[in-house]
């Protein structure tokens, strides 16, 4: 793949803006394309297994769904590899790509009726192949958005990247909505109709491709590349364990949290809760928009008051809220009660989703910067992110639901013990560090 060399200048205001779209539209269509799974779940669940009770299909197509975050580290690792030493642009767009031929790999796939075991062997494959690309995607945009910003405006800029996550998520359940209740029938919907989706991502995301050929390198970048002797690699992140284990403590109840209300949300109001597939789509989407809305306002107050009061509160929340939050959601029999609880389930999270770039990319030296969020971010997120919707489900099979949202308090008190032990006392804002990024 040829991309354009990136002009040696500095970037001005116009140049920042159009690079920042640019990064941020090819993360909405990664995550849209890893979304979009998980949001018609419910209705290709019997296509690509035995017939059997709706949890036991949701349970093998969620096992599907946290086997394709073991690539994630590997996608972290050599992606984080190829940003650091080619560029964030370079390897942008080489994870776009990736998440195309997974994309268009699932639309195409012929049923379970159809080839037999075949079938969930090939969503497997393509679920590898799509763990792989987003893997590299998170920490070289989250570098990116991070090096491209302002110094005085890191936290600002920084939270579009999950604004363009949530954003991903949000048009994977308008596309839901829009098929559910405009242009196809239920039955239609469950027979073929859950391949569109899956189709638009693929042309979307060739589309973003294209656009990401016009993207600036950061000058953080740039600089870092002029001096030969700067050494990257796993090696030298390997000297930095304190940093290594922080981007891993605050991933851990910021992911867990996050997937929760998020991701397993739509099924715990089908399951538990008692909706209806359409009352908890329009719930989850309407909720998800409230949140991304949310993003550049919690981003911007960090640049004023710093970073850590927004991770304190997000931990000291979480760990007082979620136990009686879950409860309450449980028995939420009204659409309206349901997504009052979940707005205020994200908001709490807030503190952490806004402003997680840039405290990780805060952390590294430029020429491990990429690597250093992503490889142990995606770590994280694989083993406990990726399997919180399967551990969810496990829980409540096993008839003990509750022990799920005691589960999530205690991954949230780990982040909240990384904010108070780990991370510097003072962050970047409060301290006047910035050089670093």
């Amino acid at each position: 793949m040829h991309i354009p060399p990136s002009p040696d200048v500095t970037l001005t205001t116009r140049q920042r803006i159009r690079s920042i779209v640019a990064g941020s539209s090819g993360n909405l269509i990664e995550y849209y394309d890893w979304y979009v799974y998980a949001a018609f779940s419910l209705y290709f669940a019997h296509a690509f297994f035995p017939h059997g009770s709706q949890t036991a299909e949701l349970l093998r197509t969620a096992a599907i769904f946290a086997i394709g975050f073991l690539m994630r580290p590997i996608g972290g690792w050599v992606m984080g590899l190829v940003a650091d030493r080619h560029g964030r642009r370079f390897a942008l767009s080489i994870s776009v790509l990736a998440m195309c031929a997974g994309s268009l790999t699932i639309a195409l796939c012929p049923g379970y009726d159809s080839i037999g075991i075949a079938a969930p062997a090939i969503l497997l494959l393509a679920r590898l192949v799509q763990g792989l690309s987003l893997g590299g995607e998170y920490g070289a945009s989250a570098t990116y958005l991070s090096e491209i910003a302002p110094p005085a405006q890191r936290g600002f800029y920084a939270s579009f990247q999950y604004v363009t996550l949530v954003a991903g998520q949000l048009l994977a359940l308008v596309v839901l909505l829009l098929l559910q209740f405009v242009i196809l029938t239920p039955q239609q919907l469950g027979a073929w109709g859950w391949r569109v989706p899956f189709g638009i991502g693929a042309l979307l995301a060739l589309s973003v491709l294209w656009f990401r050929r016009g993207m600036a390198e950061s000058e953080q970048f740039r600089n870092a590349t002029r001096d030969p002797g700067a050494a990257g690699g796993l090696r030298v992140l390997l000297r930095h364990p304190r940093e290594v284990i922080s981007v891993c403590g605050l991933t851990l109840g910021g992911t867990v949290a996050f997937y929760t209300f998020t991701i397993y949300m739509q099924k715990y109001l089908v399951n538990t809760t008692g909706l209806s597939r359409e009352q908890s789509t329009v719930v989850s989407t309407t909720a998800l928009a409230i949140f991304a809305l949310a993003q550049p306002a919690f981003g911007a107050l960090s640049d004023r008051v710093g970073r850590r009061p927004l991770l304190l509160s997000f931990g000291v929340i979480g760990c007082i809220v979620t136990v009686p939050l879950m409860h309450a959601l449980g028995q939420a029999h009204s659409p309206r009660m349901a997504l009052l609880l979940v707005v205020v389930a994200l908001l709490c999270i807030s503190g952490y989703t806004s402003i997680n770039a840039v405290v990780k990319a805060e952390l590294f030296p430029t020429r491990i910067r990429a690597l250093g969020v992503a490889l142990p971010y995606a770590l994280t997120v694989s083993i406990f992110g990726g399997t919180a919707e399967y551990v969810a489900l496990w829980f409540k099979e096993a008839g003990h639901e509750e022990w799920f949202y005691w589960y999530v308090t205690g991954c949230i008190a780990c982040s909240l013990l990384t904010v108070l032990f780990l991370l510097p006392a003072r962050d970047s804002i409060t301290s006047g560090t910035q050089e670093g990024v």
